[in-house]
């Protein structure tokens, strides 16, 4: 066990997004959870511009603490601990051998991090959450594809082990292994962990019935589908189209989607925009839907889909092997081309279809991960892989 060993945890992921003020993304969640596990015996690493600081343990204690309490005023807050950040070392005889862990895919294309993991002799881990603009670029950033294909060779070539949240996932870091000439280090399969549940959750209140879709609006999310299911809803149905609720902000290559959104007439009485919310108000959203929704194109995992399945929400969501993976044979899947079958099944389950009825019942018995899981995976292999 890793109990009383300390690691190394680039938290340079964190920072940034803290001092950016954006509220967490579902990569970011994953990395304060790791921030939470391991703070207590851990020391923060920050990179800057190819530079790698290690920061002492009261330095770190710090930070983390900083990084963990979300709350307003963190730029000021860090500014006043920053000159002795810069102070810190980049490194020295006293690294080697410890246990690297990079869980945001922070700096990864960056040739000097992978040159500062050999020079220092440290035993780098990475969480490897997807390849998706290796495998759909169509649907990231201009230049994202050959960015994430540097990240994913520094990983091949200096990692002591991966992590991957999926089995899916560890099958398209394989087959790129593959493709590349590269060996394929140890990897663990670690599931990522369901948010706990508020204390209390009330469901949110409209004036009908409503289905939700939790994600940023990009174009891999394929909300511009969902959204001509809507109009199709509207023109059948009139006055009586349940809500279509998108939670999430605006992302990159939909602008269909945000054509639709914006000027589309019969859309604006049918579906609201949300943007971000706070935990407490997603579950009350996602606990009195009809369903959740989730017609994407590829993901590394989908967490809204089991948390769905652990408010007891019917999930409707594209036939990915992800899905089939982690969610138990329990959700409608569905060809996320296929917008006779999405516009049927939406019909379905705003009425007693059968097929909500079965998942209703199959919920019963369903447990979602927890964080508790993840870490019972990855402290025993940690030790396994890089033993002192």
């Amino acid at each position: 066990m890793t109990e009383n060993r300390t690691i190394l945890l680039d938290v340079t992921r964190l920072v940034w997004r803290r001092w950016m003020g954006q509220p967490p993304t579902g990569i970011d969640r994953v990395c304060l959870a790791w921030c939470a596990h391991f703070a207590p015996r851990a020391r923060a690493v920050l990179q800057w511009r190819g530079a790698v600081r290690v920061l002492s343990q009261a330095q770190s204690a710090r930070l983390f603490a900083l990084l963990l309490a979300g709350a307003p005023g963190f730029r000021a807050r860090f500014l006043a601990i920053l000159p002795a950040i810069v102070a810190s070392r980049r490194g020295g005889a006293d690294l080697a051998g410890q246990v690297y862990c990079n869980i945001g895919h922070i700096g990864l294309d960056q040739p000097q991090l992978a040159a500062w993991i050999t020079a220092q002799a440290v035993q780098a881990v990475f969480l490897v959450h997807d390849l998706i603009p290796i495998t759909h670029p169509e649907f990231c950033r201009a230049g994202e594809a050959a960015r994430h294909e540097r990240r994913m060779r520094h990983v091949l070539q200096v990692a002591r082990g991966v992590i991957v949240n999926s089995h899916a996932t560890r099958d398209e870091l394989a087959r790129f292994a593959d493709n590349q000439g590269l060996d394929l280090p140890p990897v663990l399969t670690a599931w990522l962990g369901c948010p706990d549940l508020p204390a209390r959750i009330a469901p949110a209140r409209f004036d009908r019935p409503w289905f939700v879709i939790v994600g940023t609006i990009e174009g891999r999310k394929n909300h511009a589908l969902t959204l001509h299911v809507w109009q199709k809803l509207a023109q059948v149905l009139g006055a009586a189209t349940p809500l279509l609720v998108l939670v999430g902000r605006r992302g990159w290559e939909a602008a269909l989607a945000h054509a639709l959104l914006d000027r589309h007439p019969l859309l604006a009485a049918h579906v609201i925009e949300l943007g971000g919310v706070d935990d407490a108000a997603l579950a009350g959203l996602i606990a009195g839907a009809r369903a959740l929704l989730m017609p994407s194109f590829a993901e590394g995992f989908g967490l809204p889909v089991v948390e769905a399945l652990q408010l007891g929400t019917p999930v409707i969501a594209s036939d990915l092997p992800v899905f089939r993976e982690i969610a138990g044979g329990i959700p409608l899947l569905l060809d996320p081309a296929d917008g006779p079958g999405w516009l049927a099944a939406v019909q379905a389950y705003c009425g007693d279809d059968p097929g909500r009825a079965r998942q209703l019942a199959a919920m019963r018995g369903y447990r979602a991960p927890g964080w508790s899981d993840h870490f019972a995976l990855v402290e025993p292999w940690l030790a396994q892989i890089a033993p002192h």
